[in-house]
Formats: structure tokens, C-alpha cells, sequence
């Protein structure tokens, strides 16, 4: 039977779709998973939940074989109230050796509230949109990077890892399409500036395995894969595909959210984060390992989803009937 043709746009011949495949297979099959359920999840949903619930949730979360879990903001609470208790929860979860709880970090003053706080590791987060940039930070990309500095500067001194994070890496709900020089730019600074890890994310979920490629071709020249980590929001439901593409150029860190907890603040109604639920299906699926033990995992989804009163987003979750379902 020949190969449907509209596998062949993609791939331009069997050949090429083979090697993909054989690409994937013979790099690392270690996934690691980071959770931004706690912090990125929760900080974009409407209800605002108590300390004792987002501590219960970590806590929760680490029992699943998860080995970051990005636990809090610490960011001004007048700005984004559902993290005002970023101190609270932080000191209040139960610190697992082998777990690393990250905490986002805008300022030299955010920083200093995570180190008191007994953060060992923080994050910054830039823009490869101008426009982006200017309305969530009101300074331009290069601007924010700037702003950084002084982080880099004392996490050194302090040994706290730093983790970061470019948004609008494919489109930006106000400039459009961006180019992937514009993400090369950031994505070089802060590699350049100390950040052990960089996370490329799709902010607005208008990213196709297309412009994922367009964009990583030129990315994964600039840093080493093993540096690069991906964030893609599944608005409009593609998620998986580019993370997908992120394993054929030897990415092997996927930021997902419990139950994809999370929406999309540009896009009405639409669904946020990649559901972690899901992400780790289709990587154990494809005989990858993630450490993460699914059924556990899933339990945490519904914990967590009966709190907030709302269904959960991840298609794994609804349809999960035990650990019989063959992956």
C-alpha cells in the first residue's frame, strides 16, 4: 500500500521521514519533564486558591517521579495576586532530594525574596517580540535582558542555578509572526549571560511543527540542544506535533502542566499549557523514559482540577481508565 501523501509536504520523501525517526531513536531516551503546573498553571487561572491547596498540590506532584517542579512567582502580588503567597508555599512544601522546585524570578528584588525564601533555583523570562515585551514589562526585549544582569550577577555569587525562559519564540499576539533571528537574539544573550538551560516558548500556541522547525533550525545552531528546553501551549492544539519536532533536534526537557492547568490570556476560552498527562503518553508511547509514573500523575490532575471546579484539559486524564490502558 504506498504512503499517504500527506506525509510527504512534511517529510519530502520516505527516506527523509525514516531518518527523522532513526534521529530521534538514537539520541538520549531520557525525557525530563518540567512541571509548571504550580506557577505558570495556576497563576493563569481566574481562581485564586488557598496556600495549603497549592502546597498539598506540589507536594503531590512530587510523588509522581517528577524532577522539577516549578513551584511559585516571586513577583509582585499587586500584579499577579494568585502567586501573592509566593513565600508562604514555598517554605510550606515538602523539599525532596532529587526534586528541584524553581521559582520565577523578574528582578534583582524577586530574586532576593526567592534566596530568602531558600530558593536554589530561579528563572528569568524574556520576549523575542518587542511588542510582548513592552506590554508585559513596558521595555523592549534587549531592554529586559539588560535587567537581568544584576540576577545573573548575585545568583553566581549565591551558587543558585538560573534557568530561562523566551516567549513569542513562533508569534506574538501583537507583532505577528516573529522571526527566528529575533528568538536567536535573546536565546544567545542568555545562554552568553549564565543561564544553565533556556526554555523556548510558544506563548500564544500558534506554532505549527513548520515554524517550529523554521524557528529551530536557526536556534539550535546558536545553542547546544542539550541547553534548550520547549514550552508549548496547545491554543490551537498543537502542541504535541511541536514538541515532536523539538525531539528530532535532540531537545530533551518539555515544560507541561498538570491537566494542563492554564489558559491562554489572548485567546477567549482556549486551553493553555501542554497537559503534562499527555505529554508523557506520547513519550512512553514512542519508548522514551520520563521517570514519571502516569496513573499517579493523573490522580494529582484530578486533585487538583476538583479544586479549581473545572474539568481537566488533558485528553489522557478523561480517557484514563487505570493502569491496563496499554500505552
Amino acid at each position: 500500500m504506498p504512503m499517504p501523501r500527506i506525509l510527504l509536504p512534511a517529510y519530502r520523501s520516505l527516506a527523509s521521514f525514516t531518518a527523522k525517526r532513526t534521529a530521534v531513536t538514537s539520541q538520549s531516551n531520557q525525557v525530563r519533564i518540567v512541571e509548571v503546573g504550580p506557577r505558570d498553571g495556576l497563576q493563569n487561572e481566574a481562581k485564586i486558591l488557598p496556600a495549603a491547596t497549592k502546597i498539598e498540590l506540589i507536594d503531590r506532584l512530587s510523588e509522581t517521579g517528577l524532577t522539577t517542579i516549578e513551584a511559585t512567582s516571586f513577583v509582585s502580588s499587586k500584579w499577579v495576586p494568585q502567586m501573592g503567597d509566593n513565600s508562604e508555599v514555598f517554605r510550606g512544601i515538602r523539599k525532596v532530594p532529587g526534586i528541584n522546585y524553581p521559582v520565577l524570578t523578574p528582578n534583582l528584588k524577586g530574586f532576593e525574596s526567592a534566596l530568602a525564601a531558600g530558593a536554589e533555583e530561579v528563572a528569568v523570562f524574556g520576549a523575542a517580540s518587542d511588542a510582548f515585551s513592552l506590554k508585559n514589562v513596558n521595555c523592549t526585549a534587549a531592554e529586559a535582558i539588560e535587567r537581568f544582569k544584576p540576577v545573573l550577577k548575585a545568583s553566581q555569587k549565591h551558587g543558585v542555578r538560573v534557568r530561562g525562559y523566551v516567549s513569542t519564540i513562533v508569534g506574538c499576539p501583537y507583532e505577528g509572526a516573529v522571526a527566528p533571528s529575533a528568538v536567536v537574539r535573546v536565546v544567545e544573550a542568555l545562554y552568553e549571560m549564565g543561564c544553565y538551560e533556556i526554555s523556548l516558548g510558544d506563548t500564544i500556541g500558534v506554532g505549527t511543527p513548520g515554524s517550529m522547525r523554521r524557528m529551530l533550525d536557526e536556534v539550535a545552531r546558536a545553542v547546544p540542544a542539550e541547553n534548550l528546553a520547549v514550552h508549548c501551549h496547545d491554543t490551537y492544539g498543537q502542541a504535541l506535533s511541536n514538541i515532536l519536532v523539538s525531539l528530532e533536534y535532540g531537545i530533551r526537557v518539555v515544560d507541561s502542566s498538570v491537566s494542563g492547568l492554564g489558559g491562554c490570556p489572548y485567546a477567549r476560552g482556549a486551553s493553555g499549557n501542554a497537559a503534562t498527562e499527555d505529554v508523557v503518553y506520547m513519550l512512553h508511547g514512542m519508548g522514551l523514559n520520563t521517570g514519571v509514573n502516569l496513573d499517579k500523575l493523573i490522580q494529582v490532575g484530578r486533585y487538583i482540577c476538583t479544586e479549581l471546579g473545572r474539568p481537566s484539559e488533558s485528553k489522557v486524564n478523561r480517557a484514563w481508565k487505570g493502569p491496563a490502558v496499554k500505552q
